[in-house]
């Protein structure tokens, strides 16, 4: 048997040593840089890539290839969780399944009992273990073993070709060792008992006793913070690297994946398909219902088709609600080939006929990323017009404009005393400012904070891969380090600053200070307001500076890098001190630069993780800011590769009740993104209680999805209050695109609400309308409580009113009641402005 030792398990290899000891079988190690194809791995029956988190496209290709050859595989933990998008979909594929999340609490292992799983008729396999769930994603993936709980999520999923067991693998506080090694004996077992005698005719694969003793031997904590520069960089850098989490690593899979073939439809796939095409089915509908009323057009719920679509399909709704019955008929009669063909093709007709020609928004934020790339590359302000026209032109209302990149700020900064170094002969802030005032679109100035320097960046200026970035060049006492003392996070290859410096601290509020005073930016975004990605439970985190170290010590007696997740009581209040030095930056940065500029807009990039994985992996509290009232917006990065996927991300962020009167503003990254899944996106935002959307970028916006954007939703990006400036206007205005859409549908017959019940709607439905155009005309505490009071009934007695209405069109009356509700989150987001 071969054993993967990489990059990303490195720092847990003591612990998978001792295991693999003490479960007495013969292996070799085998190093994963020196996998590049099928022929690296002869002689390896079996191969174990223990918690192996990032893999190239080269080396699971070579995985493939040696697998097609008769190689078997076991894996354990996030496996490639941290690759390129198209390598975790292509390990998804070897695999027959994929890491789908961390379990928040220990859980029982139970192995599942069944005439296939004889090779788990062995002592030991049950246990408590900190795992996460795998997903299976072939159709001969098998659940080997189950999390004990109310839905019994698969804890361990075979194929005929691998094995993946559900947690990290000789991680100490993840499992105990005697059950790590029942396990990999039970499925070497699975494999014939194949492993446990060593082949000399394996290549690349090392003897564990020839390995250097260094490889397990701890690496001791990192010393006190250095003073000079050269004791600030950390050792020569590994050629392998981790992705940046802040870039492709960030975007979800997707949710469901459909294919041609043959194989069998599970009951829970058939389930997962049923539910993905009434969803799609649903955002069409909705979609066409927003655009014929504004257009006065008469195609609804099925009746006729769009004009706009390459495949022009008579009644696409109807065709796709046949499609839908077909599918659910065939996978009744197995006959799954035309099952799946009558799926794609009910897809395909809606995608082919989405309404993509005609103006169908209401008011909302329409904010797309200006990035760094795309602004250099412009080189003028006479060529960065062009970019601001196609975006006025595309109806985008807020620019997020790049400002200060991995410490280089993009204009001339007295409080940096350097620019970034391919900005020749212009001050881009200053004509983007003007550009989008002129256009009548607002600049958002986006900061890099506590991100200071970055490998990538290093290799456009030809400087060394060492180099820390201009700001730790000259201030290393303000670095960040990891729990080994390195300052380059490994994931990314960037530096951090120490939150919890004073000086770091003054140093990055100056900067905020100085664009907010010199450049007429409408609102400053926070980015990377948070440490870097940390893993705790393999052992590695950070945020270990001089100041972090020094501050928490005299408060507790005890230096952080002597703690370990194990010590509970003081990981937790570590994780808590770095939290509240992020906290707090956050609420002096709002407290400064709205002193300067009262109606600035501050808003933060963040990531959408639930809260206690998010405090233990990056210690980014946005609930707080948002309770504090320190951000105007909170743009989490919801990027997902599909619209399934999507959903599951926003909706959580979306149905919590701790955000305060900040407004939630989801994204959506282009790169990668078929334009049609991109307007079904933006529509699924739209049907949910969301404030409106970013894109992320603009170098990723092409010209057919700018001439989609033309045509749906530039006519009133003008006329339409934004709703961050004028949140009262906009709830007004929204109510009244929910009023026109009733008003077509009962003039069409196709609303079904019946007397007394229709008269007391009618009625209720003007008051509010009234409430909410008094209070957007003259904004009052009294006005504003008269059109609360009045929303606060409407939604209580909407689900009664829409109840005949709900049984025939659910998903409609789901999303108008979202709709009220992004009514409701305007009006307390108004209340602040209110004097």
């Amino acid at each position: 048997m071969g054993v993967v030792k990489s990059q990303t398990n490195a720092t847990q290899w003591e612990g998978i040593t001792r295991r693999l000891g003490l479960s007495g079988v013969a292996y070799c190690i085998v190093d994963l840089q020196q996998i590049r194809q099928a022929a690296d791995l002869t002689g390896t029956q079996v191969l174990f890539l223990p918690n192996v988190e990032t893999l190239s496209a080269v080396q699971v290709q070579a995985l493939q290839d040696w697998m097609g050859k008769g190689g078997r595989i076991i894996v354990s933990g996030p496996v490639g969780t941290l690759s390129q998008p198209d390598v975790r979909s292509k390990l998804r594929s070897l695999l027959g399944a994929y890491w789908g999340f961390s379990l928040q609490n220990p859980s029982t292992l139970a192995p599942t009992s069944g005439k296939t799983q004889g090779w788990m008729q062995q002592n030991g396999l049950t246990g408590i273990i900190r795992g996460g769930v795998i997903i299976p994603a072939g159709l001969t993936s098998q659940t080997a073993a189950v999390w004990k709980s109310t839905e019994n999520p698969p804890a361990v999923v075979t194929t005929d070709r691998s094995v993946f067991l559900g947690w990290r693998w000789g991680v100490d506080t993840a499992s105990e060792p005697k059950l790590d090694s029942a396990w990999l004996r039970a499925s070497l077992t699975r494999y014939g008992g194949v492993g446990t005698a060593s082949n000399p005719a394996q290549r690349n694969c090392t003897p564990p006793n020839a390995i250097a003793s260094s490889a397990s031997t701890p690496a001791k904590p990192p010393s006190p913070a250095p003073t000079n520069r050269s004791a600030a960089l950390p050792p020569a850098s590994p050629a392998f690297q981790l992705p940046d989490l802040n870039g492709d690593g960030l975007v979800a899979p997707a949710g469901l994946e459909v294919k041609p073939s043959s194989q069998p439809i599970t009951a829970s796939q058939a389930i997962a398909m049923r539910q993905e095409l009434e969803a799609l089915i649903g955002r069409f509908q909705s979609a066409q219902l927003a655009a014929n009323t504004l257009t006065g057009g008469l195609e609804n719920r099925g009746t006729s088709s769009t004009q706009n679509s390459k495949v022009k399909t008579p009644n696409p709704l109807s065709n796709a609600r046949l499609g839908l019955q077909n599918f659910l008929q065939l996978v009744a009669q197995k006959n799954y080939t035309g099952a799946r063909q009558q799926w794609l093709q009910a897809r395909r007709i809606l995608w082919d006929n989405y309404p993509k020609d005609r103006p169908q928004t209401q008011p909302e934020i329409r904010a797309m990323w200006l990035d760094r790339g795309t602004i250099i590359r412009a080189g003028s302000e006479q060529q960065l017009a062009k970019i601001f026209d196609r975006l006025a032109a595309a109806g985008f209302n807020t620019v997020f404009f790049e400002t200060v990149n991995a410490g280089y700020p993009i204009y001339p900064s007295r409080v940096a005393q350097i620019k970034n170094p391919l900005v020749r002969g212009w001050d881009p802030l200053a004509s983007a400012v003007k550009l989008a005032h002129q256009r009548r679109m607002e600049l958002h100035a986006w900061v890099w904070i506590f991100a200071i320097g970055n490998q990538r960046h290093n290799a456009l200026l030809n400087l060394p891969k060492e180099y820390p970035g201009p700001v730790l060049d000259l201030n290393p006492t303000w670095a960040g380090y990891d729990n080994r003392g390195r300052i380059f996070h490994l994931g990314s290859g960037k530096t951090f600053l120490d939150p919890a410096n004073p000086e770091a601290r003054r140093y990055l509020i100056q900067m905020l200070e100085e664009i907010v005073k010199n450049y007429q930016v409408d609102g400053v975004q926070f980015d990377y307001i948070r440490n870097p990605f940390q893993d705790p439970n393999a052992g590695y985190s950070f945020g270990y500076g001089t100041a972090a170290r020094q501050q928490f010590q005299q408060l507790t007696g005890v230096d952080p890098v002597k703690i370990s997740p194990k010590d509970r009581d003081l990981w937790q209040r570590w994780t808590q001190f770095r939290t509240n030095a992020i906290d707090s930056f956050v609420a002096e940065a709002s407290r400064n630069l709205r002193s300067i500029k009262s109606n600035l807009i501050l808003s933060a990039a963040v990531f959408p993780f639930p809260k206690n994985e998010r405090l233990q992996k990056l210690q980014q509290n946005w609930e707080v800011w948002a309770q504090r009232g320190n951000i105007d917006l909170l743009v989490p990065m919801t990027y997902a590769l599909d619209t399934n996927r999507l959903q599951s991300l926003t909706q959580p962020l979306l149905s919590q009740n701790q955000l305060g009167s900040t407004l939630i503003l989801p994204s959506i990254r282009l790169l990668n993104l078929p334009d049609v899944v991109a307007v079904d996106q933006i529509q699924a935002l739209r049907n949910f209680p969301a404030s409106g959307y970013a894109l992320f970028a603009a170098e990723n916006l092409n010209d057919n999805l700018q001439g989609i954007f033309r045509r749906t939703q530039s006519l009133q990006a003008i006329a339409s209050p934004l709703p961050y400036r004028q949140p009262f206007k906009a709830a007004a205005a929204r109510y009244v695109s929910l009023q026109q859409e009733w008003t077509f549908l009962e003039a069409n017959n196709q609303l079904w609400i019946k007397e007394p019940a229709l008269s007391e709607w009618r009625k209720q439905a003007d008051a509010l309308s009234k409430a909410l155009n008094q209070l957007a005309d003259n904004p009052s505490r009294n006005n504003l409580t008269m059109a609360k009071a009045l929303l606060a009934s409407f939604q209580f007695q909407f689900k009664k009113w829409m109840q005949s209405e709900g049984l025939e069109q659910p998903y409609q009356v789901e999303v108008w009641a979202n709709r009220l509700a992004t009514l409701e989150r305007l009006l307390l987001y108004g209340e602040r402005t209110l004097k």
